[in-house]
């Protein structure tokens, strides 16, 4: 095969899995969110599960129905041995602090983790860097018992339920599939806290570009094995 025709070959195969791994996490970052749209209209609970339904904020993860809201972010940990932040840990925090929208009347960051693979819960390590090493200066709180992802959310509700007011929205962060799935997880405790779900900063186009495709596989996987197993739950109801 002559030399130019491999290249092509490889550079065709090298941007199929680049467009395929950004269109599964652009996708994944706007399904199972609440039901005001940018405009504050409303969506049936079908559109909500499985189609973006918001337009597309100016500026990553930034939805317009966040203006003169009460932000709440909830940013999730993953496994930590050491006392610094791993890598993925890192990237969470920064689509954490990015997913706060200026316009809103006020922010909370909720970061969640327990020690799960370390001895310091990842949710102190989470906060350690967002202030020391990012700069951030506004509220959290910390929940740091939670082991899994529906622990984290059912930790997370108490700490909601607290800061709750009638504008409140609600942003999950992690990675993109990581991120849907914890939104399914609040679905499924408090549908009522669900339907104020926006788009967080998790997604931008073209990030991690070596990542993106291992996790997207990884993470269609694992939201097709909750989906299945949510429909095994709802047909033995």
């Amino acid at each position: 095969m002559p030399v130019r025709v491999l290249a092509g070959t490889v550079l065709g195969v090298f941007a199929g899995v680049f467009v395929f791994a950004e269109a599964a996490h652009c996708r994944s970052g706007r399904r199972r969110l609440g039901d005001c749209d940018a405009s504050g209209g409303r969506r049936s609970r079908s559109v909500r599960r499985s189609s973006p339904g918001v337009r597309a904020p100016a500026a990553a993860g930034r939805d317009e129905n966040t203006a003169d809201s009460d932000q709440i972010i909830i940013v999730l940990g993953y496994a930590n041995r050491g006392q610094r932040p791993n890598g993925i840990n890192r990237f969470r925090v920064r689509a954490g602090l990015r997913s706060i929208d200026p316009a809103a009347r006020s922010t909370l960051l909720i970061f969640c983790g327990g020690a799960v693979t370390g001895r310091t819960p990842e949710a102190l390590i989470l906060e350690r860097f967002a202030r020391d090493e990012l700069g951030f200066t506004g509220r959290t709180v910390l929940e740091g018992q939670s082991t899994t992802t529906w622990e984290n959310i059912a930790n997370a509700i108490p700490i909601i339920d607290r800061e709750l007011t009638p504008a409140t929205t609600i942003s999950i962060v992690s990675n993109s599939h990581h991120a849907e799935k914890a939104r399914d997880h609040l679905w499924q405790m408090r549908p009522d806290l669900a339907r104020r779900l926006v788009r967080g900063g998790d997604y931008r186009f073209g990030e991690h570009p070596l990542v993106k495709p291992i996790a997207a596989v990884r993470g269609l996987l694992a939201l097709r094995a909750l989906d299945q197993e949510n429909a095994k739950h709802a047909a033995g109801h």
